[in-house]
């Protein structure tokens, strides 16, 4: 863990800094994000926040989002900020092919700052916070605070886009908790964040054709293999141009297989136009990360991780089942454990 001491020199005297985060950027990337945006704001600084693409539309109620620049919509304008920055912080990601052609902006001779949970970070920033016991990088964000001595300055609206990040990293407060992060939830909510609120504008703002796509997934999409504890749900081309899908539309459908008891490991397996993305969740002490490392060149934390595959949906889901039989006996342990109490 980087010590705090070595960024409070670059902090000291305003700068013009650069927040980037990932692509396809969820409510941890969005939610740290502006909270540090907003955070450095009130010590002086100009602050600019660049994603490579645009974010869900259920993060619209956050403060700032909007001034948000996405690199796909608007380069020459991410450009202009990135030049004329003399600090970057890198937040919710490890690896500069994270963010796509707007890592090709950074120049070397600017200090960067990398804020992250997620396993085995690149050296890709001359300042590296990297704590993947973390539940979120804006858990990481609020501590990054604190070791500045400046928890005083977290206020209303810093706190609600840290709380967003935890909420939606963890899945509602499932999985990667810590007496720790109760402990920094209470005091974003002793700021004046509002629990119940946000958790209704993130949890019960979808629309109809989200809730017909979901019982399409439910429905028509679904398969369980009960010998595995695992359950699937797939999308093709022409679910998603039959159903309008955009960005946002399918988040959180891969956790409903996870509702079933005896299910362990759910993925969400969806077909792109040039690739086939793979979403997999698990409970206790599964391991999907190793999953989609090995076999989908992916990664992610124990129980929620990515992978991608460059075959058609078909052959992915074919090769997906393929390897479940290598991880049988992993399943089981975790399965016995996790229903022990």
């Amino acid at each position: 863990m980087e010590s705090i001491e070595n960024v409070t020199p670059l902090l000291a005297t305003p700068k013009d800094v650069v927040i980037l985060t990932h692509r396809n950027p969820d409510g941890d990337a969005i939610g740290s994000s502006l909270g540090l945006a907003l955070f450095l704001r009130k010590q002086g600084h100009t602050v600019d926040i660049i994603a490579p693409s645009d974010y869900p539309d259920f993060l619209a109620f956050l403060p700032g989002v909007d001034q948000i620049t996405i690199y796909d919509n608007d380069p020459e304008r991410a450009k202009e900020i990135v030049d004329r920055s003399n600090l970057v912080f890198l937040l919710d990601f490890n690896s500069l092919d994270r963010i796509d052609k707007a890592g090709e902006l950074l120049d070397e001779r600017v200090p960067r700052i990398m804020i992250d949970h997620h396993l085995f970070p690149e050296p890709c920033a001359d300042f590296i916070f990297s704590d993947t016991t973390a539940s979120s990088t804006c858990e990481m964000v609020f501590d990054f605070i604190q070791a500045l001595g400046l928890q005083r300055e977290i206020d209303q609206r810093i706190g609600d886009c840290l709380f967003t990040g935890i909420l939606t990293d963890t899945g509602s407060f499932r999985y990667s908790t810590s007496p720790k992060l109760f402990r920094t939830v209470a005091q974003l909510i002793e700021a004046g964040v509002d629990d119940y609120k946000i958790q209704d504008l993130i949890f019960n703002s979808q629309t109809e054709k989200q809730l017909r796509l979901l019982g399409h997934c439910l429905y028509n999409r679904m398969e369980v293999l009960p010998d595995l504890h695992t359950g699937i749900i797939w999308l093709t081309k022409e679910d998603y141009a039959n159903f309008d899908i955009q960005r946002g539309d399918t988040e959180g459908v891969v956790n409903f297989i996870l509702r079933m008891r005896n299910v362990m490991m759910a993925a969400f397996i969806h077909e792109q136009p040039t690739i086939v993305k793979l979403s997999l969740r698990s409970k206790g002490d599964l391991d999907v990360q190793e999953i989609a490392k090995r076999n989908f060149r992916g990664g992610g934390h124990k129980n929620a991780a990515g992978g991608a595959s460059f075959q058609n949906l078909r052959v992915t889901l074919r090769s997906f089942k393929k390897i479940l039989p290598q991880y049988a006996e992993s399943i089981r342990e975790a399965y016995d454990k996790f229903h022990q109490l």
